[in-house]
């Protein structure tokens, strides 16, 4: 045996071509396998209801990735079952209809398939002439047309919404002070004047992108909201006037199409207004919602986010393209370009060969190495179309109302924050510190029926139910509630037998 993995590797690298190949030259046995593979997927998605939600990794499980390095191969056989036993049956859970918990797509079959297509051709998006960058351009042009954007608009896959939020900010600070900040960044004239403003309930992505861009997460004023938990209009106007009798500079204010606590909505028209009369980018964040325009009871809530200079969201959340798949739209696509784009000597563009093609991805974001995560997102597009999955989010927002409802009817029960989308926050009665609300979901996830989450309303702990899995029903907010009930009651019981001990 060797004595270290460098000399075991070197002793592995001067065997044969045929058995030291990545892949062999007769794949029926990999192609046997794959089907293997694919049926317990498929197994996996057809009875998704029938086991837990969640359940907790047992120590055993965690110790076998806890493993030194592999020297020499192993059967893929062999893989995949360790991933069928330790893998599979401990995930997040969002799939799950009765996940109810943070803002996570729930994924589908036909995406399933498509990362699998993907995964085979192994494109390489930054840039060059090959027919997956048509794919994302073609997704690009669909999404130009569903917000009502320019055909000069500009726009990018990215990880998440969070990179996309930082994209906006990144071409609001351009468009703010010019080209030369790429090269002057903080030394730039007027870089510590600028100011930019979002409310309280934005996402925390918003001042991390702050804070990335060098402006100053500090720099980001957190605006008071209204009773419907949205920016609050008037409060907004005083601080950006404070600001400029201050001598700085408002660039940019972020409005929210959806929020993370609540599903609020911006007043996104009004702020448009504000943003246009203060010569300041207007940049929403409809990580949560700006998909719903897709369905037409629920577009016009939106009202206004075709005005937005720039729009973050994700096709992994509400659509339910597999993970990851977030995507920044930009409306000034040469400011757009103007930030992020530069030469370099292996970039050379060409007029004919594989170095030609006219869009590049990498002008357009920070990425040269990018996956291929328009495939999925087209055959998502393609095969159900936007009416169909529209359908499926005016569902979800029909069963939020219905746990409201639910929610009001019950006496031990109170509706937490009105309910605009498709989040519902309540708790039990008389619980102001919230701890029997935090009781309660930690119980209901380690309990695997139904798995809403917890979130903060004025600092107190409260249920945080978030309808977005296609596969939830009715029975599921049932479930919930009665769950809900039932430990509510016995820890009430449990406190007054502890009182009376």
């Amino acid at each position: 045996m060797s004595a270290n993995p460098s000399s075991a590797a070197r002793d592995a690298a001067s065997g044969t071509s045929e058995s030291s190949s990545l892949d062999p030259r007769d794949l029926s046995a990999l192609r046997a396998q794959g089907h293997r593979m694919l049926d317990d997927m498929f197994d996996h998605l057809q009875g998704l209801g029938d086991g837990p939600v969640w359940r907790p990794a047992p120590d055993e499980a965690r110790e076998r990735f806890r493993a030194p390095l592999p020297i020499g191969p192993t059967d893929l056989g062999e893989a995949h079952a360790t991933f069928l036993r330790d893998v599979l049956p401990y995930g997040g859970g969002n799939a799950h209809p009765g996940f109810m918990g943070w803002v996570q797509g729930a994924g589908t079959a036909v995406g399933m398939l498509a990362e699998m297509l993907a995964a085979g051709l192994n494109a390489n998006l930054g840039g060059r002439d090959h027919m997956p960058i048509a794919v994302e351009r073609q997704v690009l042009a669909w999404v130009r047309e569903l917000f009502g954007f320019p055909d000069t608009a500009t726009g990018l896959f990215q990880t998440g919404a969070s990179q996309a939020n930082f994209v906006a900010v990144l071409v609001a600070r351009t468009k703010a002070l010019g080209v030369d900040v790429r090269r002057q960044g903080l030394a730039a004239a007027g870089a510590d004047k600028l100011v930019g403003y979002a409310s309280r309930e934005a996402h925390g992505c918003v001042p991390r992108a702050m804070d990335m861009a060098g402006i100053g997460s500090d720099r980001l004023r957190m605006i008071a909201v209204d009773a419907d938990h949205r920016m609050d209009l008037a409060a907004l106007k005083v601080t950006i006037a404070q600001d400029r009798a201050a001598g700085l500079t408002p660039f940019l204010v972020v409005g929210s199409a959806g929020t993370v606590n609540t599903g609020a909505i911006d007043p996104l028209d009004a702020l448009a207004d504000i943003a246009a009369a203060e010569s300041m980018t207007f940049h929403v964040d409809g990580a949560l919602g700006a998909l719903a325009m897709m369905s037409p009871e629920l577009a016009p809530r939106f009202r206004g986010i075709e005005r937005c200079d720039s729009l973050a969201f994700d096709f992994h959340k509400w659509s339910h393209v597999p993970y990851d798949a977030g995507f920044i739209l930009v409306r000034d696509g040469a400011l757009h370009r103007d930030t992020f784009a530069a030469d370099a000597a292996y970039l050379t563009r060409a007029s004919r060969g594989m170095a030609g093609g006219d869009w590049w991805p990498t002008d357009y974001g920070p990425d040269l190495s990018r996956g291929f995560r328009a495939l999925k997102t087209w055959f998502t597009l393609k095969t159900y179309g936007v009416a169909t999955l529209g359908a499926a989010m005016a569902r979800n927002c029909a069963l939020a109302r219905a746990l409201a409802a639910r929610v009001e009817a019950e006496p031990e029960l109170e509706l937490l924050a009105p309910v605009g989308l498709n989040i519902v926050c309540f708790g039990y009665r008389g619980d102001p510190s919230g701890a029997l609300n935090a009781q309660i979901v930690a119980d209901l996830q380690e309990g695997g029926v139904v798995a809403p989450s917890v979130t903060l309303l004025d600092g107190r702990p409260v249920i945080r139910a978030c309808l977005l899995n296609h596969r939830t029903q009715a029975g599921d907010i049932d479930r919930l509630v009665d769950a809900t009930l039932a430990l509510g009651r016995k820890a009430r019981r449990t406190d007054r037998s502890d009182v009376s001990a």
